[in-house]
């Protein structure tokens, strides 16, 4: 399997892009970029600095099988040889404990205490809710004809089985096991945030210092990237506009440096019942998707941080997502609110780009 890994990101590097800097500025690093496709559902790009195309391959490759055993640890739906994940503990709910890796203990700690945190809006035990939200939106974009909402009663059942302190970890014995039968765990929320950040980590200790990780939209960018001139710089990193029609790409570029940004919004995963859309983020509260707003981004040092408070802040009205990320240290929010109109929190104007 590491072999076809490999095999695979040879062939993406095929792709990449070398902005060669050196003989235009007397810099000694060249700008590559790269892509693959498969993790996480999604698409992963890698922007940095490099001496040559070989040592930006040799970086991008380490990113990729670092970022694949994440992938791997933390799915939901598929089962890998050899590898206990989040989806095996989910088929042991209610039957016995499961032997795991740390990495998907580490990530299962600061979930339960972000659930905590937010007083349930950001909860990974919602599983079971989750999949009934999914299975219906799958059906509904397969036939949008018949298209139709959950009946609250089986959301109402299902929400009988999300209590996060179900969740045992013994961490002497490295496991976890589901006390509920009925329960399972979704780590939608946080998964990919956290991997890029144990990634960027992981890659940053390995002496790479001007890179920019986007998995899917959970954006980290590692030290500067190098301007024409050869100096250091921060990251340009753009605030998509979740209005698709207008002419404004980005709502803000922000300047970031060492810092992650992560966005939830309502305009990409939606199916469409009787005329209106119906997005994937949920608010534990009510069942429903959350209606407060168009998108929430978050800015701070730790994508993982970032995953998980844009959604917990995108289910909450916005006078209480506000005091929270007031009460938090490093951390700044953008609301876009279904009107159009946007506020920020009081340190986010640091980071917009003049």
């Amino acid at each position: 399997m590491k072999a076809l890994a490999k095999k695979i990101v040879s062939i993406l590097l095929v792709m990449v892009l070398a902005v060669n800097m050196a003989a235009c500025s007397g810099t000694k690093e060249n700008r590559y970029e790269a892509s693959f496709l498969e993790l996480f559902d999604t698409v992963t790009k890698v922007v940095g600095y490099a001496k040559s195309e070989e040592e930006f391959t040799e970086c991008t490759q380490l990113i990729y099988d670092e970022l694949k055993s994440y992938h791997e640890l933390y799915d939901i739906y598929n089962n890998y040889d050899g590898i206990n994940n989040v989806k095996t503990i989910n088929d042991n709910a209610g039957i016995e404990p499961v032997k795991v890796d740390q990495k998907i203990i580490d990530m299962l700690k600061i979930a339960i205490q972000a659930e905590k945190d937010t007083n349930g809006k950001k909860n990974i035990a919602l599983g079971a809710v989750l999949s009934i939200w999914h299975d219906y939106r799958d059906r509904g974009l397969a036939d949008p004809d018949n298209a139709k909402l959950p009946p609250m009663e089986l959301l109402q059942e299902k929400a009988q089985h999300v209590n996060i302190d179900d969740v045992i970890i013994d961490e002497e014995a490295s496991t976890v096991y589901l006390q509920d039968p009925e329960m399972s765990l979704d780590v939608g929320s946080i998964a990919k945030g956290y991997a890029t950040e144990q990634v960027s980590q992981y890659i940053k200790e390995k002496g790479y210092e001007h890179l920019m990780i986007s998995v899917g939209g959970n954006i980290k960018a590692i030290g500067t990237k190098l301007g024409d001139d050869g100096k250091e710089e921060p990251w340009s990193v753009g605030i998509q506009n979740p209005d698709m029609e207008s002419e404004n790409t980005n709502l803000y570029i922000l300047n970031l440096e060492d810092y992650a940004l992560v966005t939830s919004g309502v305009y990409q995963r939606y199916y469409v019942v009787d005329g209106q859309q119906y997005h994937h983020i949920i608010d534990p509260s009510t069942l429903m998707p959350a209606d407060y707003f168009e998108a929430v981004s978050i800015v701070c040092e730790d994508s993982g941080m970032g995953d998980m408070l844009s959604t917990a802040i995108f289910n909450m009205p916005y006078e209480d997502g506000a005091k929270y990320i007031e009460s938090l240290d490093g951390v700044e929010a953008l609301w876009v609110f279904k009107d159009g109109s946007m506020k920020y929190s009081s340190g986010f104007e640091q980071f917009i780009k003049q």
